[in-house]
């Protein structure tokens, strides 16, 4: 066998012995960017002062592509559009600090709608900015998010579990439409809850859990409304998620379901809900006197 040149042994020693640029070490404190791809090169710098992101931020492009591989089974392609130009900055924090998330521009989905799709993705322990040059629905962001985390914390998310999400993140959406935004975020933060405690062992057991929450809220869902929430419950239930952790991480939603049981509308849901026990009851009294 021939002599191997001496630099090309030196090379494949340095190449060995180098570490590459990877960002499984990426320190708390330490903020990736995520810009839509069709985003101008002035609103690319824009968002980028509004984020105050450092000079040598890491910077990752989400393609239009991508947000329908995500979103397209769940809402029509119309409405995810034909340009990216949602964009994010995740900045991974302290162990049991839980997500927080703050958003400019998203006129649809909610910040405890983000929450907790991203809790049910896996994200941990991280701050979270989602913003667009202008108002948009905000759906796609959730697609950057779970890039940046990915790279950022070195933690590979499966597709089932990506796609998962986004239907959440969506469904939750819908359904805040037909009943309310805080209504809705409310009560899928409740089924979390619920099913971190008694994990439900069958389709009937997360039919429980879904009509005792909202009954614990005072929020009345209809049958399609009732399916639609078991339907996305039972999947989630088949990916083996870990509700413990997922509840981790929701001490925002948490707290905003807290304050929506305080504040003047949660608690005219709850004043109905005992006129109508107080109804039932005088109803039965009639009927003995």
């Amino acid at each position: 066998m021939k002599k191997m040149n001496k630099w090309v042994i030196v090379t494949i020693l340095l190449c060995l012995l180098l570490p590459y640029k990877a960002f499984a070490d990426a320190a708390v404190g330490e903020m990736i960017v995520t810009l839509g791809e069709n985003l101008t090169n002035e609103q690319k710098n824009m968002i980028l002062s509004e984020m105050k992101a450092p000079n040598d931020v890491e910077v990752l492009t989400v393609t239009n592509a991508e947000e329908h591989e995500y979103l397209g089974d769940y809402i029509a392609s119309r409405l995810i559009g034909t340009k990216a130009i949602s964009s994010s900055a995740i900045t991974l924090e302290e162990k049991g600090t839980g997500l927080k998330l703050e958003s400019k521009n998203i006129n649809w989905v909610s910040d405890e709608m983000y929450i907790n799709a991203l809790a049910t993705a896996g994200v941990k322990d991280a701050t979270v900015y989602v913003t667009a040059p202008i108002p948009v629905s905000g759906t796609a962001a959730l697609t950057g998010v779970i890039k940046a985390y990915e790279i950022s914390a070195d933690k590979k998310i499966p597709e089932d579990v990506k796609q998962a999400a986004n239907e959440e993140m969506v469904k939750t959406a819908k359904l805040g439409d037909e009943i309310g935004t805080e209504e809705a975020s409310a009560l899928v933060t409740k089924i979390k809850e619920e099913m971190a405690a008694n994990p439900p062992a069958n389709t009937e057991e997360v039919r429980e859990v879904v009509e005792s929450s909202a009954k614990d809220l005072g929020i009345a869902l209809n049958e399609d409304q009732v399916q639609s929430l078991i339907d996305l419950f039972n999947k989630l239930k088949e990916l083996n998620i870990d509700w413990n952790a997922v509840g981790d991480q929701l001490t925002a939603a948490k707290d905003k379901l807290s304050n929506f049981l305080e504040s003047e509308e949660g608690q005219s849901f709850l004043d109905k809900l005992k006129e109508v026990f107080s109804s039932l009851i005088d109803a039965i009294k009639s009927l003995f006197s």
